[in-house]
């Protein structure tokens, strides 16, 4: 096979990569596409290159001198296929992983530090490695809690009823950096069952505190997970969402769920055929949650080049 680039009139050439992330074995967990070096695209590039990916999220690395990248981090945007994120995790620790596998002075880093539009957020790698990828950890913002919402409301957007909801767990507006409203379902029949009509949730998120709805419930005992989640969206289901499970787990410590500090697993993507594992613990201190981590293994998948005028 010819490695030629294709006959076109194109002028620029970008490269990117492909990692899975919160994956256990390739082409499970969240696929990413990782811009490695974005300079020269404008935001309007990069929005419709996100469109022609059509993955949950995008990211493009714009890098700078050495000194900046080691004083404020590795800058880095976040494109869904219609808009761009002030966070998103698993954009953060898949675009860090990669940097640790691949950049020219960070590779093999203990931590890197990513320049987001939320801020810093510091992703860690233990020097002891083993399985498939690279596994990672990243630190959240400490969060904030929002609104409790109406479970008849919040059923009625979710074309639920209010008996699929548990009904002794609030539903409440959480976020680390990106505002999710977290809803405790009843069982895990209902949330493999779960096919929210998008129009309404839209409708009901847009007068809300909220940007997306995240729905949890109690795993099964042999799953290896403690919790399920699912998060359905405008682009259609996620795999595994960072940010959400950053603001799950501090939903679960703040409500008892879930001990101080007491590592706790969560499972994604099941009914996609896209199994995640998302490993997050927080810390309460005095009634406020703290040091919010979310980990995962990221697993590169492919290699690519676009062309553009």
């Amino acid at each position: 096979m010819s490695n030629a680039q294709p006959a076109t009139s194109a002028t620029r050439s970008f490269e990117y990569a492909v990692v899975d992330v919160f994956a256990e074995q390739p082409l499970e967990g969240n696929a990413l596409a990782v811009f490695t070096d974005a300079r020269g695209l404008s935001t309007a590039e990069m929005q419709s290159i996100a469109r022609e990916t059509n993955l949950s999220e995008t990211t493009f690395i714009l890098p700078r001198s050495p000194e900046v990248e080691r004083e404020r981090g590795v800058h880095v945007r976040i494109f869904t296929v219609r808009e761009e994120l002030e966070f998103a995790g698993h954009p953060t620790l898949g675009t860090a992983s990669w940097l640790h596998l691949n950049h020219p002075i960070l590779r093999g880093a203990d931590k890197i530090s990513l320049d987001l539009r939320v801020g810093p957020i510091p992703v860690s790698f233990s020097s002891q490695q083993d399985g498939l990828g690279v596994y990672g950890t990243m630190r959240q913002n400490d969060p904030t809690f929002g609104n409790i919402h109406d479970p008849a409301a919040t059923a009625a957007a979710l074309g639920l009823s209010p008996a699929d909801l548990d009904p002794s767990l609030p539903i409440q507006t959480v976020s680390t950096g990106m505002a999710f409203c977290i809803v405790p379902l009843r069982s895990l029949e209902v949330a493999t069952h779960l096919a929210i009509p998008q129009p309404l949730a839209q409708a009901y998120l847009a007068k809300s505190d909220a940007k997306f709805f995240h729905c949890i419930a109690r795993a099964s005992a042999e799953s290896g997970a403690n919790w399920h989640n699912r998060m359905q969206f405008y682009n259609g289901e996620d795999p595994a969402t960072g940010s959400a499970s950053g603001c799950t787990i501090a939903y679960l410590v703040r409500h008892g769920l879930v001990p101080s500090g007491h590592p706790t697993v969560l499972e994604q993507g099941v009914e996609m055929l896209r199994p995640s594992r998302i490993y997050v613990h927080a810390t309460s201190d005095g009634g406020r949650v703290r040091n919010v981590h979310v980990g995962g293994r990221t697993i590169p998948i492919a290699t690519g080049r676009f062309f553009l005028p």
